[in-house]
């Protein structure tokens, strides 16, 4: 199962996402009616469509364009068979969202299947230069371990406590979402390619598989699984992410599954 035609990004990720999507096929059933109640075939003014977006669209209606959701069924299929299978290799997916209307929506989806997540603004080399923010992530760790132990409490007074405190806040509100976050995720879930193209561009770079909803003023070309759907809707977006989420777990509990077959072939094995 490829990625649709137009999509493209560096070799190793577009060749990872061609061979994910054809190893599997999504658990997950999309209902287009639901797509089409949700909204997600709004797209945005005629005057701020990408041409290559053209493809994936419909018609044109009031001076927007609409979205084919047959097109968005065939993006989510493809996307979330390979989100399956990522999760089920037991590789993360970090989910990215840092506009208004998606934070709360990606972070408790993320949180529900103990995956990465940002929501709060992208800090520059966050995948490119993992180094140095996993030395942030360490730093807030152990503050946070010696703040649960009492160890601050008892080397400092309680004006320095709590300064520490807030330093364990500010950095949770940067760093929280990805204290597990591996040095190298199997795939990376975007909502607004657009709002966080910095996201898109360390990820391209890192030649990591990129999903994500795709609306008419954006370039699929830079995303491995487009989806094309409205990125604005609150509706549109809480759909797609649950749809992602079911993936996910799927993914992960066909792991859960496997896992106990490989311990029992051991067993076999060392019996013999």
């Amino acid at each position: 199962m490829n990625p649709p035609a137009g999509s493209h990004v560096g070799a190793d990720a577009g060749t990872q996402g061609e061979e994910k999507g054809q190893e599997t096929m999504a658990t997950v059933d999309v209902d287009i009616k639901k797509l089409l109640e949700a909204g997600a075939h709004f797209g945005h003014k005629t005057s701020r469509w990408h041409p290559k977006m053209a493809p994936f669209i419909h018609s044109k209606r009031g001076g927007s364009h609409i979205i084919d959701l047959t097109k968005t069924v065939e993006g989510l299929d493809q996307a979330l068979a390979f989100l399956q299978k990522t999760a089920a290799d037991g590789k993360q997916v970090l989910f990215v969202g840092t506009k208004r209307q998606a934070q709360d929506i990606v972070q408790a989806a993320a949180e529900a299947v103990h995956m990465p997540f940002v929501t709060e603004r992208w800090l520059g080399g966050m995948l490119t230069n993992w180094g140095t923010i996993q030395g942030r992530v360490k730093h807030l760790k152990d503050l946070e371990d010696k703040m649960e132990s009492g160890e601050l409490a008892a080397k400092y007074n309680k004006l320095e406590v709590q300064r520490f405190q807030e330093e364990i806040a500010e950095m949770n509100g940067m760093y929280g979402g990805i204290k597990n976050l591996a040095a190298r995720p199997g795939a990376v879930f975007i909502i607004d390619i657009v709002h966080d193209v910095n996201a898109v561009r360390e990820a391209r770079k890192l030649g990591l598989p990129i999903v994500a909803l795709v609306d008419t003023n954006a370039d699929p070309s830079l995303v491995t699984y487009p989806i094309p759907c409205n990125d604005d809707a609150i509706k549109a977006i809480q759909l797609v992410v649950d749809y992602v989420q079911q993936a996910v777990a799927a993914g992960q509990t066909s792991a859960a599954k496997a896992t106990p077959d490989k311990d029992e072939s051991k067993k076999e094995e060392d019996k013999a």
